[in-house]
Order: C-alpha cells, then structure tokens, then sequence
C-alpha cells in the first residue's frame, strides 16, 4: 500500500507540538480496547475498519492538521491512504504509534481496563497455531501444512500492509472495550 507522497511522517517531539495546536485534530483507529487501554488526551477514535462509509464525511468537512495514530503504524498507513485518495490534505502520521509514543514517555490517558494490542494478540494466536501445528504433525504429518498456511499469511500481511488474523480478532468482544460511538466521534473531529 503506498501513501499519498502529501502525508507527512513525524515523531513524537513534532507530534506533541502539534497536538499543541488548536487546529490539530488526532484520530486514533485502533480498536476500541486498546483505545480504552491508552490514548493520546483528546484523540478521537475511530478504527480503521470503520472509516469507509465516512471518509467523505470527514474529508468534506474536518479542517486542520490531522494526525493519524494507530500501535505502530500500519493502521495509520491504511487511514491516511484512505483519506488521501479522498482527497483529505494536511494528514500527518506519527511515526511508530502509540509504541513509539508511550516509549518517549508523553503522556497518555489510560483507562481502568488494560488489554494486550492487536499486533501482541496476532503473535500469540500466530505462533500458537504454528506451535500446536509442528507438534501435532508428529502423529498427523499433514497437520505441518497449517503452520506454512500461517506462516504464508504473515508474510502476506508484512508485504500487503494489512493483516486478515488482526481485522478478525479485532471483532472479538475483547478488543470491542466500549462500543465506538461514530456519531460522537464525528461531532468531536468538527465534522457533524
């Protein structure tokens, strides 16, 4: 997935002075668990899977500088594509997400309930598989079969820039946390 050359990459110094600014808006398109987990103060969350029937929506009508955050990255990549070819100017990422964020030591609004983020969740399922695969293949040879098929998929995710294992845990409870309300976070981008 390329992004539009426009979209602008910063890190977390420049993040923070813009996040300083009154016509700097943060979308966050994480999940809402790791949303609830912590966030950026006054980040609005929307999750990257729920932006479609919006985007021109927001792009008609969300003024300023944007910055997109997601855990590392890559969801970030895929809303600034999105909106880029929507037509959406003055988008930013910040480099490294959230994990680059926390790891600056800036500050962050965290909530009651701590849950693992997506990305930890795919290693743990991933390997798991992959795990349960090699040692039931010593009685069931065929079985080795599911760890290449997991394998291959982490490698297609890494290549293509998305993951199918996170968009599917991404719908369990668990990742849920309170629902998104669109319309709200809508309203707060200054789009409604």
């Amino acid at each position: 997935m390329t992004i539009d050359s426009s979209v602008q990459t910063v890190g977390v110094a420049e993040a923070q002075g813009l996040v300083q600014q009154t016509n700097t808006l943060i979308l966050d398109v994480r999940t809402p668990g790791e949303f609830e987990t912590s966030h950026i103060d006054g980040a609005v969350n929307i999750p990257v899977d729920r932006l479609d029937p919006h985007l021109h929506e927001i792009v008609s009508n969300a003024g300023g500088t944007m910055v997109l955050v997601c855990q590392s990255g890559g969801r970030a990549e895929q809303a600034a594509t999105k909106m880029s070819r929507h037509g959406k100017q003055d988008l930013v990422l910040l480099e490294g997400g959230m994990n680059a964020w926390e790891q600056a030591g800036a500050p962050v609004s965290r909530g009651e309930v701590q849950r693992w983020g997506l990305e930890r969740q795919v290693r743990l399922v991933a390997g798991s598989i992959v795990f349960a695969a090699v040692v039931a293949s010593i009685w069931v040879q065929p079985l080795k079969w599911i760890g290449a098929g997991v394998g291959f998929g982490l490698v297609f995710a890494s290549v293509t820039n998305t993951c199918m294992m996170g968009m599917l845990l991404s719908k369990l409870p668990y990742n849920r946390g309170p629902a998104c309300d669109i319309n709200q976070a809508l309203t707060r981008l200054g789009v409604r």
